[in-house]
């Protein structure tokens, strides 16, 4: 069993959860807050993951204090050797435990098991995650890569206004091509400025983009040449709603649907340009993950899709986004 210590706020767990599910673990359930088990990770894919920052081997599982947590501790077989260090968190302080307090006791036990303590470069880390009224301890496994600042769209070769963050294109490529990962081809109809398929390739995937304006896909293969420049990927300029792509090309399609401020979107109304490109998207890929600011439900289950799970997620005020998360029906 595993530890996996969520990212994100609290409206981000079930997203979070289903994220690590689908790129890397098996059985997730979460059971505090912040804080979810799982039966077996890809420990290998866990660097790639958006919403889970560490994943441990579970030790066991106590209550939310001190004493419980070193009682834990000494009951539990330790099969490891070399340095350790021991580090506590309260987690989205919600259950009150001091965790340099947790630190302490926990390094006081491992100590007399005749550990040496090395806190700087050890050669194991206990992880104490105390959440609500539930305490995991685990030793760390494997860590997500938190480098989505130096991938601002602003810092791009080529920014437009409205670009996806790195961070949440990172988990909408997760959730879409998890199963299949590394080996995957993803394929964004409306790339825009080729946030998604930044992050695709950055997981090991085939990127293919398209977009209906040259000024777009001309940027994005800019951005793509700058942050992909030993990988795989394709931009084409076209139509999303007749791709030139052939039958089941693909393992997943993820897109961000215009936001449709405007009535008509190139030579589309909105509604047509969405439900043609869910249809299109159902043709070349068995998965999918559809970004909008409205509800497209209806509209996916039309073009043959089942929505496996649909997250609505604040942006700003003015500005929800729905993101659906799609298989082949």
């Amino acid at each position: 069993m595993y530890c996996l210590e969520l990212a994100g706020e609290a409206d981000d767990e079930s997203l979070a959860a289903l994220e690590a599910e689908r790129a890397a673990a098996t059985a997730v359930e979460r059971v505090a807050p912040g804080l979810a088990t799982a039966r077996g990770v890809r420990l290998g894919r866990v660097p790639t993951l958006a919403y889970t920052h560490r994943v441990s081997e579970l030790v066991g599982r106590t209550d939310a204090d001190v004493e419980s947590a070193v009682a834990l501790l000494r009951a539990a077989s330790v099969d490891r050797t070399g340095s350790v260090a021991v580090r506590g968190r309260d987690v989205r302080s919600s259950s009150g435990v001091s965790a340099s307090a947790a630190e302490r006791a926990l390094g006081g036990v491992l100590v007399d098991r005749g550990f040496e303590v090395d806190l700087d470069d050890p050669d194991h880390v206990l992880r104490a995650c105390f959440s609500d009224g539930t305490c995991l301890l685990g030793w760390e496994a494997a860590a997500s890569v938190r480098d989505f600042g130096t991938r601002a769209p602003t810092d791009r070769p080529f920014f437009q206004p409205g670009s996806m963050n790195p961070l949440d294109a990172r988990a909408y490529v997760n959730l879409a091509a998890g199963p299949a990962l590394p080996d995957a081809t993803v394929v964004d109809p409306m790339c825009g400025t080729g946030g998604i398929l930044i992050e695709a390739g950055l997981v090991g995937a085939r990127a293919v983009g398209n977009d209906a304006q040259w000024k777009m896909s001309r940027g994005a293969r800019e951005n793509l040449g700058a942050y992909l420049p030993d990988a795989e990927w394709d931009v084409v300029r076209g139509d999303a709603t007749a791709l030139p792509l052939r039958d089941d090309t693909a393992d997943a399609v993820v897109f961000d649907a215009p936001y449709g401020r405007q009535s008509k979107i190139a030579r589309h109304e909105l509604a047509d340009l969405v439900g043609g490109a869910l249809a299109e998207a159902a043709r070349v890929a068995p998965a999918a993950v559809l970004v909008a600011d409205r509800p497209w439900a209806d509209e996916a289950e039309d073009a043959g899709w089942a929505v496996d799970a649909r997250f609505e997620r604040r942006v700003h005020r003015s500005l929800d986004r729905h993101v659906h998360v799609l298989s082949r029906a």
